[in-house]
């Protein structure tokens, strides 16, 4: 991996740490069009963000990942607390930062989401006019219906929301929080009760940085977070790239209908946790959003 710069910002009194991946000194040209990234659900950036941000810098674009407030290497409390109103915020100062770095042209700035993070880098586009263009990737994007379908119907639901609720109402009067396995093949209680290789695999995204664990009070934020209702506010050029095999693709298709702006989206092979790190996933996306990037960024 190209060895990024370390880098800090402010994102309401709270330091984030990022990594700042930019093309090599004989390939950069003046300031740079500029791109943040941001991964999964409950991820650090070394996950997938890195890997999609040192190769957007080796396609000539100032590529930042970073760890939302209470995540990995950023300061911030509660930790690992799935918060989108708070991470859209930190996406909107993560944008100020990079629109004022000095390799930087704070007139070219766009924004990649992979999977979660295609919620919440919508919404911060949907409301900042300094993101030109929007890139989203195997993007989780869901209402009320598809949360109802994933999750096993409306009363599932509401017992994950009562439990969130119950949750943030303990975390308020003692301070504690109540964490589960974000995923698990053996404990029923994890925000992902499946035994996925992606996280659990030491070798893929099972790394020391990621504790491999959920905040239950997120529950509530999070299932009644309505990311398809965005996409009429998005007017920016957007391109999404997924699969049939994907995460909730009729999150994709219903979120695509609704732009409001130029639109683009290429349907492919693999499953979710392929575009996290494999082969040829990874590349087919990332050469999918260098190019919408160069359309729309020039």
């Amino acid at each position: 991996m190209t060895q990024p710069l370390k880098v800090a910002f402010e994102s309401d009194g709270v330091t984030l740490t990022g990594n700042l991946f930019l093309p090599d000194a004989a390939d950069a040209a003046g300031p740079l069009p500029g791109i943040v990234v941001a991964g999964t659900w409950t991820s650090v950036k070394e996950q997938m963000a890195d890997r999609y941000a040192e190769r957007l810098a080796a396609h000539g674009y100032a590529a930042l990942s970073f760890d939302f407030t209470g995540f990995g290497e950023s300061e911030g409390e509660p930790r690992d607390v799935e918060n989108p109103a708070r991470k859209v915020r930190d996406i909107h100062h993560a944008v100020t930062f990079l629109a004022g770095h000095p390799a930087v042209d704070g007139e070219r700035l766009g924004a990649l989401g992979i999977c979660a993070a295609a919620m919440y880098m919508s919404d911060n586009t949907a409301s900042d006019p300094r993101v030109r263009s929007l890139a989203l990737v195997a993007p989780w994007l869901h209402d009320a219906e598809i949360c109802e379908a994933a999750y096993g119907g409306a009363e599932a639901v509401a017992e994950r929301v009562k439990a969130g609720l119950e949750a943030h109402a303990h975390y308020e009067e003692t301070g504690e929080v109540t964490y589960v396995p974000v995923v698990s093949a053996t404990d029923e209680r994890a925000a992902m009760p499946y035994d996925i290789d992606f996280y659990l695999n030491p070798e893929r995204g099972a790394i020391p940085s990621w504790p491999n664990r959920f905040a239950v009070m997120s529950w509530a934020d999070w299932l009644m977070y309505d990311a398809v209702a965005l996409a009429p506010r998005i007017d920016r050029p957007t391109v999404l790239v997924h699969s049939e095999n994907a995460a909730i693709p009729d999150g994709a298709r219903r979120f695509h209908a609704g732009l409001a702006g130029p639109k683009d989206i290429l349907w492919t092979e693999g499953t979710q946790f392929d575009f996290y790190d494999s082969e040829p996933q990874v590349t087919v996306a990332v050469d999918t959003v260098a190019a919408h990037f160069a359309r729309t960024l020039a």
